[in-house]
């Protein structure tokens, strides 16, 4: 089915700030159904788990009453929604939606799929119109607010999914990209790590070493943004990491820093070689048996406005700061300086 055949679909607010790119994709789990006058579209006590878009034709919904009749409490023509509200609940239907007429309706997510299955194929779409669904309900009844609340976990958890880093666990640096606008407060505290000679670590004892120094790492991390209780511990490019802080003051970004470099040199050594090391010959054993890899940083960290206004400038700022010392030998903790890019 061609992209603009459906572009009535996207009317909706459920799809509102997807791409184009997005958007297609979204088309590949969308169907359209012809139903005859008397057909069923769902009744009281299924899962909502779809949204109906009434391209032609009439839908009513009929509520059951406890004496055994029934009530017409909506009538659907052309261009409606149905179904958006108990779908953005994730709640059972508690009435019955029949069509009137031979009707054309198309049907979000296809016949056969449900959000949580949908949800493993594309994660990131899923959870910006999970967004949307939550909203539908914050819009229409403001006294759902714990559904809304149980609702916007799962949309975390989705977020959590497409930004988390496997390895490590840490926020991939998408997150901060796409939600640097929401999260940064004045002033903001930006420490950024690179480990000292990493190299040796994983020529030594393989990649599996590495990861598991990258663990050990944003464990500290993760640790003192627990401490603080705010902020984020973030991976960006290979093996840097580092923690935004908003609500930081220079003194405490400072401490942060401090606190960083000192748990990176307090992991314990890793040994590089061993008796059983087949890879080597006896002397070169005997010699270097006892050889450890020493954990070091090095960090650079700045304060956000204060040191930068614009926060593009301001990252790639402490970055170039933290490249550039780690090259020079590293193991030292630099302080990106307003508008010239030094530390001190």
């Amino acid at each position: 089915m061609e992209f603009q055949d459906l572009s009535t679909v996207f009317k909706p607010f459920l799809f509102s700030g997807l791409s184009d790119d997005e958007r297609k994709a979204v088309l590949d789990y969308i169907e359209t159904i012809n139903y005859k006058k008397g057909d069923i579209l769902f009744s009281p006590g299924e899962k909502a788990e779809h949204i109906y878009f009434l391209q032609k034709g009439l839908v009513r919904i009929i509520r059951p009453a406890e004496d055994g009749s029934e009530d017409e409490i909506a009538l659907f023509a052309p261009d409606d929604v149905i179904g958006d509200f108990d779908f953005a609940r994730g709640a059972d239907y508690d009435v019955r939606a029949e069509v009137v007429e031979d009707s054309s309706i198309v049907v979000f997510p296809e016949c056969g799929l449900n959000m949580a299955a949908l949800a493993g194929e594309m994660p990131r779409i899923i959870s910006k119109i999970l967004l949307n669904s939550a909203s539908i309900v914050i819009g229409r009844i403001k006294e759902t607010r714990k559904l809304v609340i149980d609702r916007v976990s799962w949309v975390n958890e989705l977020q959590r999914q497409v930004h988390e880093d496997p390895g490590t666990g840490l926020w991939k640096q998408s997150f901060l990209n796409e939600e640097i606008n929401r999260i940064l407060e004045s002033p903001s505290a930006f420490v950024m790590l690179k480990p000292d000679r990493f190299k040796i670590l994983v020529d030594s004892l393989g990649h599996e070493a590495g990861d598991i120094g990258m663990v050990k790492i944003s464990a500290i991390l993760k640790d003192i943004v627990r401490f603080y209780g705010r902020g984020w511990a973030m991976r960006f490019r290979s093996n840097e990491t580092g923690i935004l802080i908003p609500g930081c003051d220079e003194v405490l970004g400072q401490t942060i820093a401090d606190k960083v470099y000192s748990a990176i040199a307090a992991l314990p050594p890793v040994p590089l070689f061993s008796s059983g090391d087949a890879a080597l010959s006896e002397g070169e054993t005997s010699q270097r048996e006892g050889e450890t890899y020493e954990y070091s940083g090095t960090l650079s960290w700045g304060i956000w406005p204060q040191d930068e206004n614009t926060w593009e400038l301001f990252f790639n700022g402490v970055y170039d700061l933290l490249m550039e010392s780690w090259r020079e030998g590293g193991n030292k903790i630099v302080r990106y300086t307003k508008n010239t890019g030094k530390g001190s």
